[in-house]
């Protein structure tokens, strides 16, 4: 019997006992199905986190002032000492392996337009922000360090904040009212998107932080000139990020006073650490998901070998009566082999189907709760999943397809 004539056989066999059939499978469904849905929602997960990371800028890494400690009680992240302008043109100047740096100081505004109310948010930021965020101008400019030095009232919009209040262009040159204070919009950023969580990073306006901290927020601190929220830098390219995360914390401890010992006031986030972590984790994720997988297959696999043996032993007088017209023992476990490859196989390419469903399905109903999931299904996944089910259907099958070939002939014919 050749390949084409055994398939077909296993083909009519599994149709006769269709329902059976499909019952045996399920355990090889559910546990394919399991398998792509998490790793295609894991991978795309894993995408949109790093998406979001490399959006705060490559080479990047951002500075906060750390919690106070006073009478025993320990206050919160950022009510420590903070920086100042004067913290940040230093570490740009001194610090050889940074090349940008910007204060940041943010806030909720109002804008209004000639009647056309739109609450945002607006940071205040020197003009290395944009190189830091890897960040582009669309149209217009950006606000320069004599802006900065003398406070203009100057903004640069995001293309969100533009489409609200200009819907029919004209943006550049028009005033826009902040807080009741009247800036002039000098640019345009360019689209930047929604971020994984939800947020539209276009829904912004940027301005001299200066101005921001003077006319806009009124940020102050007592004992404190020119003080920023938090610092953002950037690392020269080809720099080592844990060399100049240390080199940067070594100069700040020296700059405010930290003796050899005591704990930072300060915190350096170095965002590819997260990637880091998150990489682990999802590792870990994947063999935990890869081990459930596997042991779904391993019970749909013992189903899949008794309905095999019992498939045997309805048709012992069928394999006897081929044994007795010349047909080889090989060609009788090739048979119940195949039957069973082919019925995992089936299991796989369903399982993979319902898997990309129930996928897209969650993808689809995600934004709902305020997450957005973007599907990612790998070829090389899809592959392993059918490859994995045909395993099984080879691992559990011999078994019943070895005792089918070694039946007698005789005493299978006499088989009732």
């Amino acid at each position: 019997m050749n390949m084409m004539a055994a398939i077909g056989v296993a083909l009519t066999a599994l149709r006769v006992n269709a329902l059976r059939s499909f019952l045996a499978i399920l355990g090889v469904i559910f546990g394919v199905m399991a398998v792509i849905t998490t790793v295609s929602l894991a991978d795309g997960a894993s995408q949109a986190v790093q998406d979001q990371i490399s959006s705060l800028g490559s080479n990047s890494l951002n500075i906060r002032a750390g919690s106070n400690d006073r009478g025993g009680r320990r206050g919160g992240a950022g009510s420590g000492t903070p920086f100042s302008s004067d913290d940040v043109d230093a570490i740009r100047d001194q610090v050889d392996v940074i090349v940008a740096a910007s204060g940041t100081i943010d806030g909720s505004v109002t804008a209004v337009v000639d009647g056309v109310n739109w609450p945002t948010q607006i940071s205040g930021v020197h003009p290395d922000y944009l190189e830091i965020r890897d960040w582009t101008i669309s149209q217009g400019r950006m606000f320069s360090v004599v802006d900065v030095e003398r406070s203009n009232r100057v903004a640069v919009l995001g293309q969100t904040v533009a489409e609200e209040l200009f819907p029919s262009g004209g943006a550049l040159g028009a005033s826009v009212r902040l807080n009741s204070q009247p800036f002039e919009v000098i640019g345009i950023l360019s689209e930047r998107g929604q971020s994984s969580f939800g947020q539209d990073q276009d829904d912004i306006i940027m301005a001299p932080i200066s101005t921001v901290r003077s006319r806009v927020v009124g940020f102050a601190r007592a004992g404190v000139r020119d003080p920023v929220q938090r610092i953002w830098v950037k690392v020269a390219a080809g720099e080592d990020m844990d060399y100049a995360t240390a080199e940067l914390e070594n100069f700040l401890r020296v700059r405010r006073g930290i003796d050899p010992g005591d704990e930072d006031d300060f915190q350096v986030r170095n965002f590819a650490e997260f990637i880091t972590a998150f990489r682990a984790t999802e590792t870990v994720m994947g063999l935990l998901l890869a081990v459930a997988g596997l042991i779904t297959l391993i019970v749909g696999g013992i189903g899949i070998m008794n309905v095999m043996l019992v498939s045997v032993t309805e048709r012992t007088r069928e394999i006897g009566l081929r044994l007795a017209i010349g047909a080889r023992r090989a060609d009788i476990r090739n048979q119940f082999l195949i039957e069973s490859v082919v019925l995992c196989s089936v299991g796989g390419v369903l399982g993979l189907l319902f898997g990309l469903g129930l996928a897209l399905s969650i993808e689809q109903f995600a934004p709902a709760l305020g997450v957005n999931l973007n599907v990612a299904v790998k070829p090389t996944i899809a592959l392993v999943a059918i490859g994995a089910s045909t395993v099984v259907g080879v691992l559990f099958g011999f078994y019943p397809a070895h005792q089918a070939s070694r039946l007698d002939p005789i005493t299978a014919l006499r088989h009732e």
